[in-house]
């Protein structure tokens, strides 16, 4: 098959068949062109539910943003369901709650910090 395509004010004729393709200029030469970088496949994402480990359980950062307000101190009981940590990602603002009842043990974060997906902020 044979098609007419106009490029920066100059007509080419490019023909197709099944093995190859041939690209021919009617008024100058097209320049060779190096193919386009390929990217790299995006790595998984790793699972944003809270993690259990050896010292209790982490509360991890679901999404990137920037902490707006610590809600526990170390040492406090906390119960399922109740709000951690205040996360502004995408101007709005995201509880970040307790997966489970338990003592607060570390916290990892202040007022204004910027945290990463994944990144532990209490370990409960």
């Amino acid at each position: 098959m044979k098609y007419e395509v106009f490029l920066n004010n100059k007509k080419y004729e490019i023909e197709v068949d099944e093995s190859s393709v041939a690209l021919k200029s009617v008024s100058a030469a097209v320049p060779a062109v190096a193919p386009a970088p390929v990217a790299a496949p995006a790595p998984s994402a790793a699972p944003s539910a809270p993690v259990s480990n050896t010292e209790g359980t982490s509360v991890v950062s679901p999404m990137p943003g920037s902490i707006l307000s610590v809600n526990v101190t170390q040492g406090q009981s906390v119960r399922a369901g109740e709000v951690l940590i205040v996360l502004e990602a995408m101007k709005m603002e995201n509880d970040i709650v307790a997966p489970s009842d338990g003592i607060v043990k570390q916290i990892f974060v202040t007022k204004g910090t910027t945290v990463d997906t994944d990144q532990v902020l209490v370990i409960i």
